[in-house]
């Protein structure tokens, strides 16, 4: 049976001196196999991703594991800390507004120089240190910032250094009401079909705070810098091979242990193709899986106020025209329009849509995959 260690790590302090921690479980390799961090509820209402670690590590227990497995439930202490009523909210940082998963970093600078001190060099050792290059940098930002940090900042740069070891990164992420979803780097398509999902939004070379972007944008970038000198690097090949997912597993709100044993599972799959672990029991499941790219993913807001009753099912395309949902306005009944229906002009996949049955006009009601297509 596998050994997990456990390291308990201090993110931050409370105005109290009360110290926020978060639990980092570690399983190492019994080979030079490429490495994996998984990381869950970085969002306070996004929690089903901690029953899928737990899940993970009941199964990591008796599974040949190769490479080293890093595992951070609870990634964020102060948002899954932060209630409101019965309701879970840590979506953003109370002080600043900003958005949890909008704090990492990465500076698109360091590449030119980094590639130009690169040239000549064998791959595995460009790769360990760019790798070492990007530690250092989270590190510099935690340790010699003279003006300080954020509480997002720090919690967010400390995640991200442990990230920055491994080979693939999984953030662990649900939607409001939702059906279970993969954002995708476009040159990772292919990975897509070893995880159990059967939607996926392929997301382009731009970095804008998020941690699959800050720990996949680098290795993208740094190819691209290569090529245009003239030298091609692939991040597919062994050495360079790097990738990192944001998995939406549904709902907020709740967790489902034992759809967290599937979801265990279909992680299990892509880190069986990966040669993370040797365990050919876990192979993806024969689905049809839509995509479409980031640009087509689109939000539809409320036309008006009201109480709306959604009629779109996830994953079934709608028809340009089908209602999506109707919404009641009872200040309308007996002298005006009580129930209005709202439609789409173009032929959609609905996604996910808004927690509460409430709006206001603007609210974001539904997201959906506009121009997609099977991958």
């Amino acid at each position: 049976m596998n050994r997990f260690s456990k390291e308990v790590i201090n993110v931050g302090e409370m105005a109290s001196g009360a110290l926020l921690t978060v639990p980092v479980y570690r399983l190492k390799g019994d080979s030079s196999a490429p490495s994996v961090y998984i990381q869950a509820n970085m969002h306070g209402a996004e929690v089903q991703g901690n029953a899928v670690v737990f899940q993970l590590l009941e199964l990591l227990k008796n599974i040949s594991v190769k490479g080293d497995v890093t595992l951070v439930p609870y990634a964020n202490p102060v948002a899954c800390n932060h209630k409101n009523g019965e309701y879970t909210l840590g979506r953003f940082d109370p002080i600043t507004g900003v958005n949890w998963n909008r704090m990492y970093h990465f500076d698109p600078s360091i590449i030119k120089p980094f590639v130009r001190e690169s040239i000549g060099k064998d791959d595995a050792i460009i790769a360990a240190n760019f790798k070492q290059l990007m530690i250092d940098k989270i590190e510099q930002k935690l340790e010699h910032n003279a003006f300080g940090l954020t509480t997002g900042q720090r919690i967010a740069y400390q995640l991200q250094r442990l990230a920055h070891q491994a080979d693939y990164v999984l953030d662990l992420h649900t939607g409001p009401i939702s059906s279970k979803h993969l954002y995708c780097p476009e040159y990772a398509k292919a990975s897509a079909q070893y995880f159990n999902i059967p939607h996926n939004i392929l997301i382009p070379n731009t970095f804008d705070g998020a941690l699959d972007e800050a720990t996949f944008c680098p290795w993208w970038q740094l190819q691209e810098a290569f090529a245009e000198l003239g030298i091609k690097y692939s991040i597919s090949s062994k050495a360079l091979n790097k990738e990192s997912f944001t998995v939406e597993l549904g709902s907020q709100e709740q967790i489902d242990l034992d759809a967290a044993l599937e979801d265990a599972k279909s992680i299990l799959c892509y880190l069986q193709h990966k040669g993370v672990i040797d365990a050919a029991q876990y192979q993806p499941q024969i689905m049809t899986r839509f995509a479409c790219y980031l640009k087509d993913y689109k939000a539809y807001y409320s036309p008006m106020g009201g109480m709306v009753d959604y009629l779109a099912e996830f994953g079934k395309p709608l028809a340009a025209g089908k209602p999506l949902a109707r919404i009641l306005r009872m200040d309308n009944y007996g002298d005006g329009d009580p129930l209005h229906y709202v439609s789409l002009e173009n032929e959609v996949l609905p996604i996910l849509h808004f927690a509460s049955a409430s709006v206001n006009q603007g609210t974001e009601l539904y997201k959906v995959f506009t121009h997609f297509f099977e991958l």
